[in-house]
């Protein structure tokens, strides 16, 4: 009879056992699969809600995260500044406002010159490139650029104080990770959420990502990684094409469905010989019921991108019929149905590659006219449909970007890059609406009230969700504080 070679005897003749052979097959897209298994049974990390379990009592279940790459202006969007148009023409230093720049600490510590001084602020001042005007019951001002964001303003919580410290676009990592792009590179915030919560879902993936995400230069796949965490958390991308909706989520064109139950029917009979020898191992226990949760994926995906069974009202809605708006409509009902069915985490991407579809170093008004008129209408009805399907209560809806633009002007026509204050919004979750949280000075140059740095969203999207950052801490892997951020209690709902 044959007899396997001792623990510390390789195999002879280069071959594997039978158990080794098995715990390798099929590690694609099923191994994808073994890792949401084993995250959910408990064998992933050493963390108090393996099993899905808050810290304490959440007030959403899921995140649709939208992020626009580029750096959109938040003079020309959420917060609007009437003195940047009064005194167009005028360098900062000349307005009336230019000494309190100058003098503010954030100013002295943080924009120097190569001597090391304060630098002068010489670019001219650059009017406003849209109107503002009222928007719902609150009142709130909202650009003309986004009226259907601005007609959902009531359930909207606008942040118009934030702060991050990369003054290029690997502020895109930062704004995902909390940290600089020196520091290297560090779990995102899908990655945490889906290390502390896993899935209401096993027939899909627990973190989607959607959208071309920010080019190498600016961090790249680093924005949805799980770092540390390990890659099954990770997020996935996910195209829209019914065909292929997932990398590796195929057996290929070539291969049917019955074909492939066939094949996972018989590595399951194999496996289940195995584990007959081995009844204790937990992960080829877990590897086995993989197989199955792969084959679920592989069935429920193609089916959850196929929108032909939208109603005309929703399709409209979104703009889905629509050249401008059809791409971008198409991810925000995907990311809308995958909510529904029990997805924790979608990451959306918009302007992806390079530095970002929304850099208006030149021709502000033309990038911001054309990309808003892309985004506006779409995100402004996935607000609308999360609402009026009852799913905004427990939807948690972040909009960010990595930075806004200066007031000055940049080659005559555009901004430059501003990490200094600019705007963000949140909205479901158990958040309040109708309601804008911090404020810039005059000039929108530097947040002043309320300041936040970008892991303040991290640590307010973890707390609607019931998780304790501090909790979820891995040994070996000490975060800073700012690395945690702290809740922004003053948008938070009722306890």
């Amino acid at each position: 009879m044959f007899r396997h070679p001792p623990a510390n005897r390789p195999f002879p003749c280069g071959r594997i056992q039978r158990r080794q052979f098995l715990a390798d097959a099929g590690m694609g897209f099923t191994g994808l699969a073994l890792g949401a298994m084993l995250h959910g049974e408990g064998h992933a990390a050493p963390v108090a809600t393996p099993s899905g379990l808050a810290h304490r009592f959440p007030k959403a279940k899921s995140v649709i995260w939208l992020f626009l790459n580029g750096g959109v202006s938040h003079l020309e969007s959420f917060d609007p500044k009437p003195a940047v148009s009064k005194y167009a023409g005028k360098t900062i230093d000349e307005s009336p406002f230019g000494q309190g720049v100058l003098e503010s600490e954030f100013y002295r510590k943080n924009v120097r010159d190569f001597s090391g001084k304060p630098r002068e602020l010489m670019a001219q001042i650059y009017p406003l490139q849209v109107g503002f005007r009222p928007r719902g019951e609150s009142g709130i001002e909202v650009s003309d650029w986004w009226p259907h964001v601005g007609s959902q303003i009531d359930d909207i919580a606008v942040v118009r104080s934030m702060w991050t410290t990369d003054n290029d676009h690997a502020a895109q990592l930062q704004f995902h990770t909390g940290r600089h792009i020196f520091d290297g590179f560090y779990p995102s915030i899908g990655s945490w959420v889906h290390y502390g919560l896993g899935s209401l879902n096993e027939n899909l993936p627990q973190f989607v990502v959607m959208g071309p995400p920010p080019g190498d230069c600016c961090g790249g796949t680093g924005a949805h990684d799980g770092s540390y965490l390990g890659p099954e958390h990770s997020g996935v991308a996910m195209t829209l094409d019914p065909n292929n909706p997932l990398a590796f989520g195929t057996p290929g064109q070539n291969v049917s469905v019955a074909e492939r139950r066939d094949q996972l029917d018989l590595l399951n009979d194999l496996h289940e010989m195995t584990s007959a020898e081995y009844p204790h191992d937990q992960q080829l226990r877990a590897r086995i019921k993989s197989y199955e949760l792969a084959f679920r994926m592989q069935m429920s995906v193609p089916e959850i991108v196929d929108l032909s069974q939208e109603t005309e009202e929703t399709q409209n809605l979104y703009g889905l019929n629509d050249s401008k708006t059809q791409d971008v409509a198409r991810r925000l009902i995907t990311a809308r149905r995958l909510v529904e069915q029990g997805v924790r985490f979608i990451q959306v991407y918009d302007g992806g590659g390079g530095g970002g579809g929304w850099d208006a170093h030149t021709k502000l008004k033309e990038n911001h006219t054309n990309n808003c008129a892309r985004v506006d209408q779409p995100i402004g009805a996935l607000l609308k449909d999360l609402k009026q399907r009852g799913l905004l209560d427990e939807t948690l809806v972040v909009w960010a970007t990595e930075f806004g633009r200066t007031p000055g002007s940049e080659k005559s026509d555009g901004r430059d890059h501003h990490p200094y204050g600019f705007s963000v919004w949140l909205a479901g979750g158990g958040l309040k609406g109708g309601i804008a949280h911090g404020a810039t000075d005059e000039l929108g140059f530097h947040a002043v009230e309320n300041r936040h740095y970008v892991t303040d969203i991290h640590a307010t999207v973890l707390h609607q969700l019931g998780l304790d950052s501090r909790k979820l801490e891995v040994p070996g892997h000490k975060r800073l504080e700012i690395d945690h951020g702290e809740p922004i209690h003053e948008i938070l709902g009722s306890a």
